[in-house]
């Protein structure tokens, strides 16, 4: 390998001394910056239906999803934003996903935390960003009442679901469009 000299402030050290590698070319980089960049790619080019996503910035490991309201559900004509957060981990561990936009729902809290197993415990690294966006837009079709985050709403839903939908409607409305 050859040697390369960093000068700093008149301190001459060999380059291998600074931590960095001089034996990688640029497009070298850490697993999971690739994967995440390939995802970053498809999800541009074969968006999922009414989803989209992309990094905020320059910043990889930071994105911004969109999700439409699915057709004839209470959330229809919404327009949901999410931040999804990759870890160094990633894809062995899942991205932290949370909603920007309030919402009512009974698998979504007021910290716009997502009840979602493949969000947690049910995570594979076999599943993407397109994969997630789409488990995603299903969950605002059909919610999960018999394992909520939020019991209250969920109770409604089951009990008085013209008042469930009416206020989610409303909330479509004010929040996410």
């Amino acid at each position: 390998m050859k040697e390369v000299i960093l000068k700093c402030e008149r301190l001459e050290f060999p380059l291998w001394l600074s931590g960095l590698r001089t034996d990688i070319g640029p497009r070298a980089q850490p697993g999971h910056a690739k994967r995440i960049q390939k995802e970053r790619a498809e999800i541009t080019l074969e968006p999922p239906p009414t989803c989209s996503a992309g990094s905020k910035g320059d910043n990889i490991y930071e994105w911004r999803s969109i999700i439409l309201g699915p057709p004839g559900s209470v959330y229809e004509a919404g327009v949901f934003f999410l931040d999804i957060t990759f870890s160094s981990d990633y894809p062995f561990k899942p991205p932290k996903v949370t909603f920007g936009s309030r919402i009512y729902h009974s698998d979504i809290n007021s910290q716009r935390v997502i009840c979602l197993g493949v969000l947690k415990e049910n995570w594979s690294p076999a599943l993407t960003i397109s994969k997630v966006s789409l488990l995603i837009c299903s969950l605002l079709t059909d919610c999960n009442p018999a394992d909520p985050l939020i019991g209250s709403i969920a109770t409604q839903y089951l009990t008085n679901r013209a008042e469930h939908d009416r206020i989610a409607r409303q909330w479509t409305k004010r929040y996410a469009t």
